[in-house]
């Protein structure tokens, strides 16, 4: 289901999901192709950075390699070694932002014999190899296409300042003799750019291929970090548990328990002026009706902190419909969720999406804002993407560090991407059961 709202300064609704036209959602279809495609870009240009040091480090690697031949290599082993491991944590830091974490392995062993005995420091060693190589190729192509495309597109209007002979970019065995030729070459170009979009996304998930089946740990290591790491997200999740108790408390303790003593104050005036200015306990029984109200309304205030009603009342769609309502930015929310999540979870991505939303409002200065909610097996999906400015930083203070508290404390996983000059992309994953 797909819905989007505007809504201006005044609270008024100009357009709806009703008034969607396809035009419109093409074009957000498109937009979302684009980003995936620059996306890609990004990727395999971190990835070519990454086999540039890895083709280094093969290179000494072989050099290494030739001197244990006379004996003297194994004096520089252990430093290879250690190259080796943080050109490997360079990768792992790299597919840890785009996809799922990608944990560190403990330190290397004491001895060279002990590492190079180790499965990890061998499987590093056959990632180097392939990065080193076939990684750098596949950056080069991917790099290329974008450049070719631009260089040939652009062609039309510089080809007669070359010299003929020299044939095409890319294309020396092509004569060029007049516009329609390079116009030719334009068409190579677009092929390029479409290309760009649509198999970078592809490229990019094969070059990291090799630093997802080798870079992770292996089988115990794996387990004992795992353990680590899931000891590290149950304290968090108790720090969030005793903060949000403690939000609840003083949202409690200085607005709804101060509403009620005013209540009780209110109403013993009123019982002692009953009888004699009957006149002035109407007023101050008026004041009590007030007071009661306001209490009320903090106390559904609170509730609604705890676990908003909404989502037993219309699901995990309605209950973005309300935010996305509420958004003084447009806003597309599109869920794709057959049934329904454990409430937790609903509730989880619910605050997640309005934290965002106001995020979003508060700093992005976006123009448009975009939700999709997915349901693939046992993993719900959330990505947020906005226009806006970018530059988003948990360290700015603007809630994304409790959020990603929040998504951990559920074996979830929350990847921000935010360059400064935007777009930003929150992505993340939550377990919702089979």
């Amino acid at each position: 289901m797909k819905r989007l709202f505007a809504v201006r300064e005044n609270g008024l609704i100009l357009w709806s999901d009703r008034a969607v036209t396809g035009g419109l959602v093409a074009k957000g279809r498109l937009d979302g192709r684009l980003r995936a495609g620059v996306e890609g870009l990004r990727h395999i240009a971190g990835g070519l950075g990454t086999s540039v040091l890895a083709m280094a480090a093969l290179v000494v690697m072989l050099a290494v390699a030739a001197a244990c031949l006379v004996g003297i290599g194994l004096l520089v082993v252990p430093g290879l070694l250690r190259v080796v491991r943080s050109v490997a944590d360079q990768e792992r830091t790299r597919l840890t932002r785009w996809g799922p974490a990608v944990i560190g392995p403990p330190p290397l062993p004491a001895t060279t014999r002990e590492a190079l005995r180790d499965i990890t420091v061998r499987r590093e060693l056959a990632w180097i190899v392939v990065h080193g190589t076939v990684g750098f190729l596949l950056g080069l192509a991917g790099i290329s296409l974008p450049v070719y495309a631009v260089e040939d597109v652009t062609f039309p209007l510089w080809f007669r300042a070359i010299d003929p002979s020299l044939g095409a970019p890319g294309i020396f065995w092509w004569r060029i003799d007049g516009l329609a030729d390079a116009l030719g070459v334009l068409l190579i170009g677009l092929v390029c750019a479409v290309l760009t979009v649509v198999a970078g996304p592809g490229i990019a998930r094969l070059q990291a291929l090799p630093g997802r089946r080798l870079l992770v740990p292996a089988g115990d290591v794996d387990l004992s970090l795992r353990v680590a790491e899931l000891t590290a997200t149950r304290a968090a999740a108790l720090d969030a548990h005793a903060l949000e108790l403690r939000r609840i408390e003083r949202s409690l303790h200085d607005g709804t328990q101060n509403r009620l003593v005013a209540l009780n104050v209110l109403v013993g005036a009123a019982r002692r002026a009953l009888d004699r200015n009957p006149e002035a306990a109407a007023e101050i029984l008026d004041r009590a009706q007030d007071a009661t109200e306001l209490a009320l309304a903090e106390l559904r205030a609170v509730v609604r902190g705890i676990l908003p009603p909404v989502l037993d009342d219309r699901g995990l769609a309605g209950a973005l419909d309300g935010l996305a309502a509420a958004c003084a930015v447009p806003c597309r929310i599109d869920v794709d969720v057959p049934g329904r999540c454990a409430i937790s979870v609903e509730a989880t991505v619910y605050f997640l999406v309005a934290e965002a939303l106001t995020n979003v409002v508060k700093h992005s200065q976006a123009t448009f804002v975009e939700v999709l909610v997915r349901r693939t097996g046992d993993r719900l999906s959330v990505r947020i993407a906005d226009d806006g400015h970018g530059g988003a930083d948990e360290a700015d203070g603007s809630g994304l560090a409790g959020m990603r508290r929040r998504v951990e404390a559920y074996d979830g996983r929350l990847v921000l991407t935010s360059p400064p000059g935007g777009p930003t992309t929150m992505d993340v994953e939550l377990p919702c059961g089979s």
